[in-house]
């Protein structure tokens, strides 16, 4: 039976759990899988019937190690194509950290918030870490922006730069609706083409008797 064995701080183990279980309840009966705590050390072991599952279980319990809240981690049983991706910020010093932090997450939360929305991420700048869960191209965008902030570009840059990928996500969105409502259309060309074929071949076949 395929298994993970997992890490996670201290102070993230009651979040996991949740309140008289509820959390860890929840996502054993969301997915057939069985989840062992332990609350003194922070290790958590994972038991699916299956390798996929194991997978997704285990972002989970990781996303929710990394400062999500459960309602923001528990997306990643509900959309296949929702991703969980860590910055690593481990090689920084104490004052270099804070600082890196600082600029991610902004006056009273503002620059984070921005990411959130500009890019369609959820955000997540906790201990030596920056977590992010999304589709593939909302985390890629994020993640470039807060690697560029990391690196000292001015907000201002950075934020011009989410503003120009968001206009390019919506213009792929609509370029693939476009794509899509003419293939439909197309569809329906061919079936009206296609009684109207047959009522001229009836036509010619009564005029010929």
């Amino acid at each position: 039976m395929p298994t993970q064995h997992l890490k996670i701080p201290l102070e993230r183990v009651g979040v996991l759990i949740g309140r008289e279980g509820s959390v860890k309840s929840y996502i054993e009966s969301k997915t057939s899988c069985r989840i062992h705590v332990n609350s003194d050390e922070g290790e958590v072991f994972v038991e699916c019937d299956d390798a996929l599952s194991v997978f997704r279980v285990a972002e989970v319990v990781k996303a929710i190690g990394r400062g999500f809240s459960p309602e923001k981690a528990l997306k990643l049983l509900d959309d296949d194509e929702l991703i969980f991706d860590v910055i690593s910020l481990s090689n920084l010093s104490e004052r270099a950290l804070k600082r890196i932090k600082g600029r991610i997450i902004g006056k009273n939360g503002k620059t984070r918030r921005l990411i959130e929305e500009l890019t369609g991420a959820y955000v997540s700048v906790y201990g030596k870490t920056v977590s992010l869960i999304g589709y593939i191209n909302q985390v890629r965008i994020a993640r470039e922006a807060i690697e560029m902030l990391i690196n000292g570009v001015q907000h201002g840059t950075v934020y011009s730069f989410m503003e120009r990928k968001r206009k390019e996500m919506e213009w792929e969105a609509l370029q693939g609706i476009i794509i899509e409502r003419g293939g439909e259309n197309a569809e329906e060309e061919r079936g009206v083409k296609t009684e109207a074929d047959e009522t001229e071949e009836k036509n010619t076949e009564e005029k010929q008797r």
